[in-house]
């Protein structure tokens, strides 16, 4: 097995289960991890601001990867060390495909003041729009991808038939990611640009630190984690992970709830 130089983590279903709970063994191993000088780097589907509120009841900083590839940032000074927007005719026609289906997505962005634009009707579920808070901004979606730099798109709590066409419609606009969502009931559906992957926000951080991606041990649950689990050279994932998640892994451990992501340490 190569060294690992660098840990790579997802947060939902991985770091802590679907209650936002952390196991003991958990947090400890993650401490170990630090004494024992490798770097860890979160990389979730969140946006910037829920991954730094939900790692700070934890007491952690760290580096993150978020928006599934969009972002990278350094959570204890807000600092970037990636960025990759989606071009304005390709998020155009993201919209297109959601609003052929019915659907009017969250439209994520990267500045200061909001994170987020919704339409007036917005098809997320209703706690999804209200865990925004002052975030979220209601706008002209077609202005907002013209105009700004767009970064995923996503409705949470979707019906399966036309999130199911959403992705099936996609085509080279984006790469779309379809689960069941275990917080709105229903399925989470998020579109990053194309060619846009957690992976793709490793890499920049592997450049920014002299990093070796070959030494890359990352851990995740989800489809939108397939891409850093086929990248990196060690991939785990813990019991009870997406299907196609399962079918990368060259180590599955223990569940989520049961502590499995310590098991990591073992493989240092």
């Amino acid at each position: 097995m190569p060294t690992v130089s660098l840990v790579v983590t997802d947060l939902d279903g991985t770091l802590w289960d679907h209650e936002q709970r952390t196991h003991p063994r958990t947090r400890a191993a993650w401490d170990e991890i630090g004494r024992r000088g490798v770097p860890i780097l979160v990389a979730t589907g969140r946006r910037v601001g829920s991954t730094l509120s939900a790692l700070a009841e934890l007491g952690l900083r760290p580096p993150a990867v978020c928006l599934n590839g969009a972002l990278g940032v350094y959570l204890a000074d807000a600092r970037r060390f990636h960025r990759a927007a989606i071009d304005a005719a390709d998020a155009l026609a993201v919209l297109a495909v959601f609003r052929a289906q019915g659907l009017q997505p969250c439209v994520y962005v990267d500045r200061a003041d909001v994170s987020v634009y919704v339409a007036a009707n917005p098809s997320t579920h209703p706690r999804h729009v209200a865990s925004f808070g002052a975030d979220v901004v209601t706008g002209d979606l077609d202005e907002v991808c013209r105009t700004e730099a767009v970064l995923a798109f996503s409705v949470l709590g979707a019906p399966e038939a036309p999130a199911a066409a959403v992705v099936a419609s996609i085509g080279s606009a984006g790469i779309a990611h379809l689960d069941r969502d275990p917080y709105y009931g229903g399925w989470s559906l998020t579109v990053a640009g194309p060619d846009m992957s957690k992976w793709n926000g490793i890499e920049a951080f592997c450049r920014t630190h002299a990093i070796d991606p070959a030494g890359v041990l990352a851990i995740g649950d989800g489809p939108n984690d397939t891409e850093m689990l086929t990248g990196a050279a060690v991939a785990v994932v813990p019991t009870g992970a997406h299907a196609a998640a399962l079918a990368l892994a060259d180590h599955v451990v223990a569940p989520t709830s049961e502590g499995g992501w310590s098991e990591i340490v073992d493989l240092l």
